[in-house]
């Protein structure tokens, strides 16, 4: 049975422990008892944890043996700001995919109330992430950055970037990511899509337009795909 796995809270040479909500769910949920067996990431390495104190406000660990991590490919997303709900179930959908990087995007056709709100959303997006990565068993959360305007967003550096486009019908995702084999930065557009300046800026500083196909996505739905197909294009 495979084990179920906890970023450290804290920790000091052979020694972690996890506090608040998930020691909350270890002790109360999941009964953890001393003695029993989990993975542990602590410093972005995986190790065997046996735990040596558990009560709902903190869990404690002795780490043992190092163990085998998954190395995913680098990629950063450029998720432009919609409706909270749906944008916080791509979060952890595109968290448990593997993305290393999300960058909230403040596009033209971001609703005014959605971009004034994001700032304060940030730690929740962060919490959601990391629970997402310790489902999923990653090593790391991916970095959420703090919302951001499209000029500056695009000047991000990455081997392969590459923007959404209902505008594209030539190009796929798939053509677009050929020969692609470190990092990759993708631009997922608002509701409404991108305006036709935005997409201009996008072009005139190197990025790729390609097309998902013929049909018309939500902005989540675009989200996960568009990771999907780059992973298989990846490994």
């Amino acid at each position: 049975m495979t084990r179920r796995r906890w970023i450290a809270d804290e920790f000091s040479h052979n020694q972690a422990a996890v506090i608040g909500a998930n020691a909350e769910h270890l002790a109360r949920v999941l009964r953890a008892r001393v003695g029993q067996e989990f993975d542990v990431v602590a410093e972005g390495r995986v190790r065997r944890g046996r735990t040596t104190s558990v009560t709902p406000q903190r869990v404690e660990f002795e780490l043992g043996e190092e163990l085998p991590a998954v190395v995913l490919p680098e990629i950063t997303i450029l998720l432009a700001i919609f409706k909270f709900d749906r944008m916080e179930w791509a979060i952890e959908k595109v968290t448990e995919l593997g993305v290393t990087r999300i960058v909230p995007l403040v596009a033209k056709r971001t609703d005014a109330h959605l971009a004034a709100a994001a700032a304060k959303r940030i730690e929740r997006w962060r919490r959601i992430a990391r629970e997402a990565s310790q489902q999923s068993r990653r090593i790391a959360p991916p970095e959420i950055a703090a919302p951001s305007r499209l000029q500056d967003a695009v000047e991000l550096s990455a081997d392969r970037r590459i923007v959404l486009s209902e505008a594209e019908d030539q190009v796929s995702l798939k053509q677009a990511l050929a020969g692609c084999k470190a990092s990759l930065a993708l631009a997922i557009g608002p509701e409404g899509g991108w305006t036709a300046q935005e997409e201009s800026a996008l072009r005139d500083r190197a990025w790729i337009a390609a097309s998902l196909g013929p049909t018309i996505l939500r902005a989540e739905t675009a989200a996960i795909a568009a990771v999907s197909v780059a992973l298989a294009e990846l490994a």
